[in-house]
């Protein structure tokens, strides 16, 4: 009897390899190795996912293992080699969505437009330089058209833009603006690195976010009992105008009374013109108008 196998077939004695065995979705690595590390993929991936939110057809990820072409047999002597997970990398065209790994034949065959890599100490080790070096290939091979490396610890900024086949190294990044993204990178008064938004807002931690965010909470709470003590205002300026309208109202009523005593009395219209501190004309006006 044939063993149960839950994702591999036997075939002539042979057990096919399954769909993880040619495509893991993990390459064994940590996401970082420091806190630093960490907070920069974090601060790209999720501003990035923050400025392309009401753009479907872009796709964002972290970590996320990139697969340029399919396999037949799994290998893992050549595993970097044919496939490499970015720090972050920028895809147009691809609609939002989970993802074990990206691959590419499934993907209308699009490549990563942008990465990013945050250099992390095991980079800078002479193992670590030819890793990078095998990442710019790949990069470069499989249609990246602008690749970013940013180190914390030395607050070093490099990028290599697309001409025709070759990334081409960008000679200056301060003040550079990413064709794609439409970022731009500068520094002020010898800070870290900074990154603004082509709106002109600057990239924010996770912290600096939840603030901006409470800040934004409150500041509309404000606006809300601004609003609502306007509202009372005009409210309260309402009812005395009417107030107003009303004792006005009244207080013509009494003056047309009195007007009409005195001239049902027999008064002449010049006395009680005089009398009621009007010209004889109103108090004529008042008699034809009825109100007499």
């Amino acid at each position: 009897m044939a063993p149960l196998l839950q994702d591999g077939v036997i075939e002539d004695g042979v057990i096919a390899p399954t769909d993880l065995d040619l495509y893991p979705e993990s390459d064994g690595k940590p996401m970082a190795e420091n806190t630093e590390q960490y907070r920069w993929i974090v601060i790209l991936k999720e501003n990035l996912e923050i400025l392309f939110a009401s753009e479907p057809e872009v796709f964002i990820a972290a970590d996320l293992l990139w697969y340029p072409k399919q396999a037949s047999q799994p290998n893992p002597e050549d595993f970097t080699l044919r496939s490499q997970a970015p720090d972050v990398m920028v895809i147009f065209g691809r609609p939002k969505g989970k993802r074990g790994s990206y691959r590419q034949w499934q993907e209308a065959n699009t490549p990563p437009q942008v990465v990013f890599e945050i250099l992390s100490p095991s980079n800078k080790t002479k193992r670590g330089v030819r890793e990078m070096q095998v990442k710019l290939g790949f990069y470069q091979t499989y249609g990246v058209e602008e690749y970013y490396i940013y180190d914390p610890e030395t607050d070093k900024l490099q990028g290599w833009l697309r001409q025709g086949k070759i990334l081409e190294p960008i000679s200056t990044l301060l003040g550079w603006i990413s064709p794609r993204l439409g970022i731009r990178f500068a520094r002020r008064g010898g800070e870290e690195l900074e990154i603004y938004r082509p709106d002109g807002r600057k990239f924010l931690s996770s912290v600096e976010l939840a603030e901006l965010m409470e800040a934004e909470r409150d500041r509309a709470e404000m606006e809300r009992h601004r609003a609502e003590s306007e509202w009372h205002r005009a409210e309260m300026e309402q009812r005395r105008a009417e107030s107003e309208r009303h004792r006005a109202d009244q207080a013509v009523l009494q003056l047309q009374q009195a007007v009409k005593q005195l001239r049902q009395g027999g008064m002449p219209i010049a006395q009680v013109a005089q009398i009621m501190g009007l010209s004889e004309a109103e108090v004529q006006g008042m008699g034809e108008s009825g109100d007499i």
